[in-house]
């Protein structure tokens, strides 16, 4: 199929996004934004990745939503991010955020879907998505809220999702982990075709909130490749795992987080076929769902190891448009 990403929309926020059109597939007529922008783990360049791969194998419209740079460039981690109101019309939201501050209005379009239970795919830095300095209505979205929306405690990440940011789990950039499914969930739709899974970033420690159904654990692993041995002085922690959140006065929504999603985490075929399965759980599509299902990644992708210290600049979100393009292009700099 050729390259079929639309032209950008009209509106002052067309800049701040790239769309991948889908053409065929189970997905046709429905929308996933994705949300992205984090400050270590690439989430500029995972998370288009993930788009095409639902926008050409499965016929979903993929947008993805970054914040920008006073120049409209790719800034990770930055809150200048405009255009959410794109969630109104979304049947899932992909989200790999961290620390994020978004403008009032913003947060109104996010805070609007999760009353509306849009089911979720969270991952990563997701758990500890907000740090809010400059907007306090949304206050109790900050990771570390403890004021008087009881239920908020801890913010976003432990109230929607089941967990906050706790602390790493082993070395982080020094151990990889090895991902293994919790027996009684192998027959968990999300779980079909699932094996193999090794991932790059390290693990983070997770006790997700009662009520969750955890569906794999993470194994620390003594190095930066598949075959270093376990870390015999850690044990299995939980690294994905579902729920039902409902917000005060809301609906029932489903979500899905895992504690990984780095850019060269889904270079790993096992952990991409959850995060495609997720997705479609997440819309309940469950019957979509099979082992063998199209998991491969969808053009060049070179994704940049991930670093606190630089990334891809001078990248403008239109240079990613079409599934030829590559992720990512530009040139390392310092931050």
């Amino acid at each position: 199929m050729v390259s079929s990403a639309i032209a950008q929309p009209a509106d002052d926020f067309g800049k701040y996004r790239v769309v991948y059109k889908g053409e065929k597939g189970p997905g046709v007529g429905k929308n996933i934004v994705f949300v992205a922008t984090d400050h270590e783990y690439r989430s500029e360049e995972s998370l288009p990745q993930l788009a095409k791969m639902l926008a050409k194998h499965y016929g979903f419209d993929c947008t993805v939503v970054f914040a920008l740079d006073e120049d409209d460039n790719i800034l990770p981690g930055g809150s200048n991010l405009r255009g959410l109101e794109l969630l109104e019309n979304a049947d899932l939201m992909v989200l790999f955020t961290r620390f994020s501050d978004f403008p009032d209005e913003e947060m109104q379009h996010f805070d609007n879907y999760l009353k509306r239970g849009g089911p979720i795919v969270a991952l990563r830095t997701s758990t500890h998505a907000f740090n809010i300095k400059n907007h306090p209505n949304w206050q109790h979205y900050d990771f570390r809220y403890d004021g008087p929306k009881k239920e908020w405690k801890n913010g976003f990440g432990k109230y929607v999702l089941g967990e906050t940011w706790v602390t790493h789990y082993g070395t982080n950039h020094k151990q990889s982990s090895r991902l293994s499914i919790e027996p009684s969930q192998k027959n968990n739709p999300i779980m079909r075709g699932v094996k193999d899974m090794w991932v790059q970033s390290g693990a983070y420690t997770a006790d997700p909130t009662e009520g969750s159904v955890i569906l794999a654990k993470d194994q620390p692993l003594n190095g930066m490749t598949p075959a270093s041995p376990a870390d015999a002085t850690k044990s299995p922690v939980p690294v994905a795992w579902t729920r039902t959140y409902q917000l005060e006065g809301g609906k029932p929504g489903r979500a899905f987080t895992t504690t990984h999603g780095a850019s060269e985490d889904i270079l790993n075929e096992g952990f991409r076929r959850m995060l495609v399965n997720a997705s479609l759980w997440a819309m309940g599509m469950e019957n979509k769902i099979k082992g063998d299902n199209e998991v491969s990644l969808v053009g060049p992708y070179k994704p940049t190891t991930f670093n606190f210290s630089g990334y891809k600049a001078k990248v403008k979100p239109d240079m990613l448009a079409g599934y030829d393009s590559l992720i990512m292009p530009g040139k390392v700099v310092e931050k």
